[in-house]
C-alpha cells in the first residue's frame, strides 16, 4: 500500500480531470446528461483508479487498476475528437487537452512497465 499523492502520475491525472471540467463547463446544456457526464467521468476516473490501486495490498492489483486508468484515459481520448467534431471545442483546445490525455496514459504505461519489471507481475 503506497500514499497515490506521491506519485506524478496521480498528480497529472487530477489535473487533468480538473482541466477537464473546466473544459466541459462551455458545452452545451443538453448535454449535461450526455457528453459532459461522460467527459467527466472518464476524467475523474483515471486518478480514482490510481488511487484505489494504490490502496491494494499486491503489485497486481496496483495494475489492474492502473489498466482501468488507462481505458478510462483512452475513453477520455476519444471523447475529446468527439467534442471536437460536434463544434464544442475548438481544435486547438482539444488538441491541447489530449496532449495532457497522452502525457498522462504515457506515464500510467511508465509505471506499468516499472512495477511489472520489479514485481515480476504480468
Amino acid at each position: 500500500m503506497q500514499d497515490f499523492r506521491k506519485l506524478r502520475v496521480w498528480e497529472e491525472a487530477h489535473r487533468c480531470a480538473l482541466a477537464t471540467y473546466a473544459l466541459t463547463r462551455s458545452f452545451p446544456r443538453d448535454e449535461r446528461y450526455g457528453l459532459t457526464a461522460q467527459m467527466r467521468r472518464s476524467s475523474a476516473s483515471v486518478p480514482t483508479n490510481i488511487a484505489e490501486g494504490c490502496g491494494r495490498s499486491s503489485a497486481a492489483d496496483l495494475c489492474r487498476f492502473l489498466h482501468i486508468a488507462m481505458g478510462s484515459a483512452s475513453e477520455l481520448d476519444y471523447q475529446l475528437i468527439l467534442a471536437r467534431d460536434l463544434g464544442y471545442v475548438a481544435h486547438e483546445q482539444a488538441a491541447a487537452h489530449a496532449e495532457q490525455v497522452a502525457c498522462v496514459k504515457r506515464m500510467l504505461n511508465a509505471l506499468l512497465r516499472s512495477i511489472r519489471t520489479k514485481n515480476q507481475v504480468l
